[in-house]
């Protein structure tokens, strides 16, 4: 009686640490509401889970948000863009490593008829100053995204500070942000692939592409393991390599909304 008890006890330990082995195998992601929005991780997380056995959990949220959640341990992993705060996060020993990813491009979004003629606009810093000489409505993000980092940008290159009651500062995700310039008939920034994959346009429509200053680069960061040894870093680091192989970055040309590929791979 006693040595059967043994063996079940035995076997229900086994079990337990094998479940738990098996529940920890998956890591947290910071990462951008693009990336989520537009369906990416729909398309590649299943994949990486079915090469590795690794299960990602993604926090979908700002750039400056996903920093912060990475900043205090909160994280396992980075997929980001902003490559100017991401280097500042290499240089101040929160991250040991960052690769390029993929790339797309910012567009302006705005009403069919354009009350500020940005379709005119040779730049996109002259867009951005149409609109502000005109006081069109325009909802910015506000959340400190890659987005709206890169939007705060160019009003810079624009001369203007925005303020008054034309400039909408919203606090809220790029899908959120474009219900609402739709709401408003406004103009708006967001990254092209939200764009595509976004239903609720009603009387928006892309007003203004193609300039320099819009190319969208995301990046992968590997994090520190000596400010945060808890995290699971070789998991992370399996994830962070699927990303830049060539199966990852095939698995980023294969994902399609509507026939249009919406981010480009371009890990070195």
């Amino acid at each position: 009686m006693k040595k059967t008890l043994a063996l079940i006890l035995a076997g229900v330990t086994s079990m337990s640490l094998a479940l738990n082995a098996y529940a920890n195998d998956y890591i947290t992601l910071a990462s951008t509401t693009s990336t989520e929005n537009s369906g990416l991780f729909d398309a590649l997380l299943p994949q990486f889970e079915n090469t590795t056995g690794i299960e990602v959990r993604v926090v979908a949220v700002g750039t400056g948000q996903a920093f912060e959640l990475a900043r205090r341990g909160d994280a396992d992993s980075l997929l980001v863009h902003d490559t100017t705060g991401e280097q500042r996060f290499v240089e101040n020993g929160y991250a040991t490593e960052r690769a390029d990813v993929m790339y797309n491009d910012f567009v302006l979004i705005g009403p069919a008829n354009d009350p500020a003629n940005v379709s005119d606009a040779q730049s996109a810093a002259e867009a951005f100053a149409a609109i502000a000489d005109a006081e069109a409505t325009f909802t910015s993000r506000g959340d400190d995204s890659g987005t709206n980092r890169a939007e705060l940008r160019l009003w810079e290159k624009a001369g203007v500070e925005p303020d008054g009651d034309w400039y909408r500062e919203l606090g809220s995700g790029m899908g959120p942000t474009l219900n609402t310039a739709a709401a408003m008939d406004a103009y708006v920034m967001s990254d092209r692939a939200t764009w595509v994959a976004f239903g609720n346009r009603q009387n928006l429509t892309l007003l203004f592409e193609g300039d320099d200053v819009l190319f969208n680069q995301y990046g992968s960061l590997l994090l520190s393991e000596e400010k945060h040894p808890h995290v699971k870093h070789d998991l992370a680091r399996q994830w962070h390599n699927w990303l830049i192989s060539k199966e990852g970055q095939q698995a980023i040309v294969d994902f399609r909304v509507d026939g249009q590929q919406l981010f480009f791979p371009n890990a070195k």
